[in-house]
């Protein structure tokens, strides 16, 4: 069975990175027997802490993407984020607008693999973690890397997001 085509871009995006997980191998995608919509759910799969999932959250910054890699143990501070980036409107994209500019499903956004490279935050939290698990492309799909490599093969800000 042939995989999905987003993860099928995820795996080349990071493959073409050279991304690593926390033990210097290959990142590969891996597939879950079942969806995990919430980083709890994902955390359960992997049988890791919840803090060492990365939600990519996508937000209208002013009209554009902003994407944001945050711990799965806390919640995004939109309020002081905004004020801290300068931005005056910075929300919740909406399904169509995250489609539209990953062509990923909310609950299946990678860091990478998008149409084209996003403007990305990488939280703090996740550097507390020797490898942190991020979405797939598709809600089933998830992939190993570490803090460093997120920054690296994003071109991510390390950023207080929470």
């Amino acid at each position: 069975m042939q995989p999905h085509p987003n993860v099928r871009a995820v795996q080349e995006a990071l493959d073409a990175a050279g991304a690593r997980d926390g033990s210097g191998r290959p990142s590969e995608v891996r597939l879950l027997p079942e969806a995990v919509h919430t980083a709890a759910a994902a955390a359960d799969a992997l049988g890791v802490a919840v803090g060492a999932i990365a939600n990519s959250l996508v937000f209208d910054a002013d009209d554009a993407p902003l994407l944001v890699l945050t711990s799965g143990a806390h919640r995004v501070d939109v309020a002081g984020l905004a004020a801290h980036l300068g931005f005056t409107h910075l929300r919740r994209a909406t399904p169509e607008f995250v489609r539209r500019h990953t062509g990923q499903p909310i609950g299946g956004v990678a860091p990478l693999g998008h149409p084209e490279p996003l403007r990305t935050l990488v939280d703090v939290a996740l550097a507390g973690y020797d490898e942190v698990w991020a979405a797939g492309g598709v809600p089933q799909a998830v992939f190993p890397t570490t803090y460093a490599e997120l920054l690296r093969i994003t071109v991510g800000t390390a950023t207080e997001v929470a």
